[in-house]
């Protein structure tokens, strides 16, 4: 699959830190890692905000995304050589290598939009997973009304000067888990517009097919605090999950 076009070309991929290097869910994934050194896989690392950050506190890293133009910001970072960085999916990652911890941030998870791929990121996590390790995702509770609080804009001052984006719904007419947007970034010389699709799960659902990929869910939080789920009202949907030993 593709990636989105504000992933995928350089003079997007350069801004996204500026709209994005705030993110709350930072801390609750950096505090994940027990002492260093840990091993650590980052499927769907981006420009590897929380790859660089745990490889600054002793870990060994890989970061694993499809955006070349990604990749290239998280090479020209901080610590970067400490980072084994790798342009590939989640779906098709392999390695001799097994993992204390997994993580796929930023909702990434959601850009899987059929059964097959999650099915596959999923049995990813599963083959590389040590034994004792966690693997750790979120997605957006789809019980809420995203089409009425998602819209957002907000202004950047990037090096060619003030850039403003804006996110708009475009499309409903799939099936009622798939959500289209677009991201409209308007430069002083002209706009630039990313189209996007998420596939808002359910927890049961996402539960299933981990299952089948051979994990076992150990927590379910619904917020970056540590709290419960809570079906109707939670935003979060953060999944901890093992590996299913008696499978």
């Amino acid at each position: 699959m593709k990636p989105d076009l504000q992933f995928s070309d350089q003079r997007l991929a350069d801004l996204y830190d500026l709209g994005n290097a705030g993110s709350e869910d930072r801390e609750f994934y950096l505090d994940l890692a027990k002492a260093a050194p840990q091993t650590i896989l980052d499927l769907g690392c981006g420009t590897g905000l929380l790859a660089l950050a745990f490889a600054k506190r002793g870990h060994r890293v890989v970061g694993v995304d499809p955006a070349r133009a990604m990749l290239n910001v998280a090479r020209r970072s901080s610590f970067a050589d400490r980072v084994e960085w790798i342009e590939g999916t989640a779906e098709t990652y392999e390695s001799d290598q097994a993992f204390d911890l997994i993580i796929m941030t930023g909702h990434a998870f959601q850009v899987l939009l059929e059964d097959a791929q999650v099915v596959a990121a999923l049995s990813t996590m599963a083959r590389h997973l040590k034994p004792d390790g966690v693997a750790v995702f979120e997605s957006r509770n789809p019980a809420l009304d995203w089409d009425a609080v998602w819209a957002r804009a907000y202004e950047m001052q990037a090096p060619e000067g003030p850039v403003r984006a804006e996110r708009r719904m475009t499309d409903r007419s799939r099936a009622p888990e798939y959500l289209s947007f677009a991201w409209d970034y308007h430069f002083t010389t002209g706009t630039m517009t990313s189209d996007s699709t998420l596939r808002f799960l359910s927890a049961a659902e996402i539960q299933g097919m981990a299952r089948t990929a051979g994990l076992k869910l150990v927590d379910l939080f619904g917020d970056w605090d540590g709290s419960a789920f809570q079906p109707a009202t939670s935003r979060e949907m953060i999944f901890k999950f093992q590996l299913d030993q008696g499978a």
